[in-house]
């Protein structure tokens, strides 16, 4: 396997280290595999790790005392999990989990945290944290003012930004978490925005098409958190494979 360097990786969070904090993080660095519905924060469970998405999608889950779960937020390579660490809190009632397979660097919590006195680095993750609950603030947005079809279309563009290449590998299963309505409710809205060409649906995967056509579709429910992590963070386009 390659050495880890600043350049090779994909993560945005670790590109955007500063050189000697990266440098001072980097032994406590180890890659690892991240398959389809790998648990990477258990509920209420305290993590030894956080993960810095490499590639593939999570997805953060918020589930209720009866067994209702909804997605509240979903992570590529511009986070990583296990964020309520950086809040020096141990444990999540949220759990979250890939749901496209993918690979990552893990960290263990207690080097992270030492890393977080440099007043740089700890400026770079509570933006991160920001950018998070602005995400979050704008999905309940999404789904109390917006049609399906708009927070569909808002939700696709979301995974478009974090899967590298134009096929999301994704079920409607998924999609049915995401938006919180059944699976039927979703094949319905994916025929309608496959009848605008802005995507092509098959058994497991969608294919975005036509971007500008999705974002229209979207409307005003998407991008408003993407600024946020523009200006705050910025993007530096992963390196290539």
């Amino acid at each position: 396997m390659a050495p880890i360097t600043q350049d090779s990786i994909r993560n945005n969070l670790l590109r955007s280290l500063p050189v000697e904090a990266f440098a001072s993080l980097l032994p406590a660095m180890e890659p690892i595999a991240l398959p389809l519905k790998f648990c990477l924060v258990e509920s209420n469970v305290a993590n030894s790790h956080v993960i810095f998405i490499e590639s593939g999608l999570c997805s953060l889950v918020a589930g209720s005392a009866d067994g209702e779960d909804i997605e509240v937020g979903h992570i590529g390579y511009e986070g990583m999990s296990g964020g309520h660490s950086l809040l020096r809190v141990d444990r999540t009632p949220n759990r979250t989990f890939m749901q496209v397979a993918g690979h990552g660097i893990r960290v263990p919590v207690p080097d992270l945290m030492r890393l977080l006195d440099d007043p740089a680095v700890n400026a770079l993750f509570m933006n991160y944290v920001h950018c998070c609950e602005v995400q979050l603030a704008h999905s309940a947005l999404a789904n109390a003012r917006y049609t399906m079809h708009e927070r569909l279309a808002r939700r696709l563009l979301m995974c478009h930004d974090r899967i590298t290449g134009d096929d999301l590998p994704i079920t409607h299963e998924f999609l049915s978490l995401m938006l919180g309505v059944r699976r039927s409710g979703v094949t319905n809205e994916l025929h309608v925005i496959e009848g605008v060409k802005a995507i092509r649906a098959t058994r497991g995967n969608i294919r975005i098409t036509d971007r500008a056509r999705l974002e229209s579709i979207a409307g005003a429910c998407y991008g408003l958190p993407e600024q946020e992590y523009k200006r705050l963070i910025g993007f530096r386009p992963p390196a290539s494979s």
